[in-house]
């Protein structure tokens, strides 16, 4: 594992967003108690984490949003990108500003969440702060110059967390609290900490199929399960347009499955993937890999 040095940030307490988390938190705790629970509640949590984690951040914020890794159709990316809100990480605007800039310096002072600083900085620590950098409007405009006059995002940008209580009310119209527990504060919890471990993680545990200079990304077997293929972040790192990052056969990447079925239903098109191999120079089973960029017309 990395040596990880602390750094403490003199950044602004977030009391705000602070305040968000421990909120969530303690209403995912009520899923222990027998009356904030029932089996459809369950099946609930359960689909929605899976398409607000895998389809709505992995595929439409990250693959697509992020970094342009396939062509879509204007209905269908503004349906993931709308699912992708669901999962209240942001807008995807913000989202898309902060990844573009830990690629733009990852594990360096210009990465908004290096793990450098410390595992729980990457983890959650980078969050509850305010950046006067990171968190200006102008610095997110200039990272997101493609996406940020589209009207959608705008209004995904302004209403995320309206749009969570919206469903919240539905969801305890049509199955009471259980469905609110376990659909909205489980689901948000641990769809937040498999995206977190990924910046944490998957930047301290597991092994590199590429060596990258002054860059941690490692490729997490645990945390490509529970982020639904996003743990393979060493390939990512070394080929961030690719739509597809479990790049060995052993490297399950579920993400990857939904955007191949619909490449074969038609619907997305011109996807981005990285094709590799084992490098002739290799020395050591890690870092022993070598690739490049092709696109796979639909």
């Amino acid at each position: 594992m990395p040596t990880l040095s602390r750094v403490k940030p003199k950044l602004t307490f977030n009391k705000g967003i602070a305040g968000f988390f421990i909120f969530l938190h303690l209403g995912a705790l009520l899923a222990f108690f027998p009356f904030a629970f029932s089996w459809s509640a369950v099946a609930l949590m359960l689909f929605l984490h899976w398409l607000t984690a895998s389809i709505g951040i992995c595929f439409g914020y990250h693959r697509y949003l992020t970094h342009r890794g396939m062509d879509l159709p204007k209905w269908l990316a503004n349906t993931i990108v709308f699912i992708g809100s669901l999962a209240c990480q942001n807008g995807p605007i913000k989202w898309v500003a902060h990844h573009r800039m830990h690629h733009a310096g990852s594990d360096t002072a210009r990465d908004p969440h290096s793990a450098k600083n410390s595992l729980w900085w990457a983890h959650l620590g980078w969050m509850v702060y305010k950046h006067p950098e990171f968190d200006d409007d102008k610095v997110i405009q200039n990272y997101t110059k493609d996406i940020s006059d589209n009207k959608f995002y705008q209004f995904l940008e302004k209403n995320y967390i309206k749009n969570q209580f919206v469903l919240g009310f539905i969801f305890l119209a049509i199955g009471g609290l259980p469905w609110v527990v376990w659909g909205i504060f489980l689901r948000l919890v641990l769809v937040y900490h498999g995206t977190w471990f990924v910046n944490s993680a998957a930047h301290a545990f597991g092994y590199k199929n590429f060596e990258l200079e002054n860059d941690l990304s490692t490729n997490c077997w645990w945390v490509a399960i529970l982020a639904y293929g996003e743990g393979w972040h060493n390939n990512h790192h070394a080929f961030p347009k690719s739509a597809q990052h479990g790049l060995r056969p052993m490297e399950l990447d579920i993400t990857w499955m939904a955007i191949w079925t619909l490449k074969k239903m038609g619907l997305v098109k011109n996807i981005r993937v990285a094709k590799v191999k084992r490098s002739t120079n290799a020395t050591s089973i890690d870092s022993a890999f070598e690739g490049e960029m092709v696109k796979q017309a639909a």
